[in-house]
């Protein structure tokens, strides 16, 4: 037994003290150091105008006197009660519009398909000279519509952007007019996912039009219509082009939403604290939207995967 342990001591090696210690190895590779380098330009930017100026907001919408004036204010009262009205009628409308529409543009006709083209013009046509010229035809002095009323029915048209109701109405028919084709051509993509066996075992059953649709086709679309109107109405809610372009919030600040009463109070009255928290007073509506939408999405992608 000693011998063995002494052969085995015979062989140890003892570390030399004088000899250098193995190179740590690099904190960072070379091909991250590169990444890290190509990465640092979209870094900057994202910090400078994204990250920066939403952090600025915040801090300024901490001031509680701001949160008081606009609340006081009721110019500010009739704006939320504007972008409540244009949420349910414009959104709601719009959906159900694209729903009924998109069973047209999902049939298979060529000439369908050549119409569907003309039909996403309006959502393709940049917003600036689209809604300028929509406004030019509503012009109730000499504008095109009430011309042609005129001409052809010996009436006079209405005041359609200088009168409050019309004003608003006149709004939520553009932002429709913008927006269906492109909620149209998301639910015609959902249409044409649908399994045609479903529209076969219907027919065999004796199923009728209405009866497939409600039995069949609204079933399968249910997940992405209930996506898509949520999603179209957090757009909507920040839809600043289809109100300042057409009206400017007027007359008398009357037919304002949100999106555009933010910018009134922080341009036109120098009030950058008040223009921020009137968009921070539709964070109540904005959050369980994007909840619920979040929660829809992660349903799907669970189910998926």
């Amino acid at each position: 037994m000693r011998g063995r342990l002494g052969s085995m001591t015979q062989f140890s090696v003892t570390p030399d003290p004088t000899a250098p210690s193995p190179p740590r190895p690099p904190l960072i590779s070379s091909d991250s150091a590169w990444g890290l380098f190509f990465l640092l330009p979209y870094i900057v930017i994202f910090v400078l105008f994204v990250a920066y100026p939403i952090g600025y907001a915040v801090w300024l919408a901490t001031d509680l006197k701001a949160y008081a004036r606009i609340f006081d204010d009721p110019i500010y009262w009739r704006t939320a009660w504007n972008t409540l009205i244009f949420l349910l009628v414009g959104v709601n409308l719009k959906m159900i519009l694209a729903l009924l529409l998109s069973g047209f543009f999902a049939l298979p006709n060529l000439w369908i398909r050549i119409l569907g083209a003309f039909f996403l013009l309006p959502w393709a046509v940049p917003h600036i000279p689209s809604i300028i010229s929509i406004r030019w035809m509503l012009n109730s002095e000499w504008g095109m519509v009430n011309t042609l009323l005129f001409d052809l029915f010996r009436i006079d048209g209405p005041n359609w952007l200088t009168n409050p109701t019309y004003g608003l109405s006149s709004i939520i028919a553009v932002h429709i007019w913008k927006y269906l084709p492109f909620w149209t051509m998301i639910l015609v993509a959902g249409r044409m996912a649908i399994p045609r066996d479903l529209y076969d075992a219907a027919a065999v059953d004796g199923a009728t039009k209405l009866q497939r649709f409600r039995h069949v086709t609204f079933p399968q679309l249910k997940a992405l219509f209930l996506t898509s109107t949520m999603l179209t109405t957090i757009w909507s809610l920040g839809d600043f082009n289809s109100v300042y372009l057409l009206t400017g919030g007027g007359p008398a600040d009357r037919t304002n939403t949100l999106a555009t009463m933010g910018i009134r109070y922080a341009f036109r009255q120098a009030d950058f604290e008040a223009g921020i928290v009137t968009m921070v007073s539709a964070v109540p509506i904005l959050i369980p939207l994007v909840i619920m939408l979040t929660r829809r999405l992660s349903k799907a992608g669970g189910r998926q995967a």
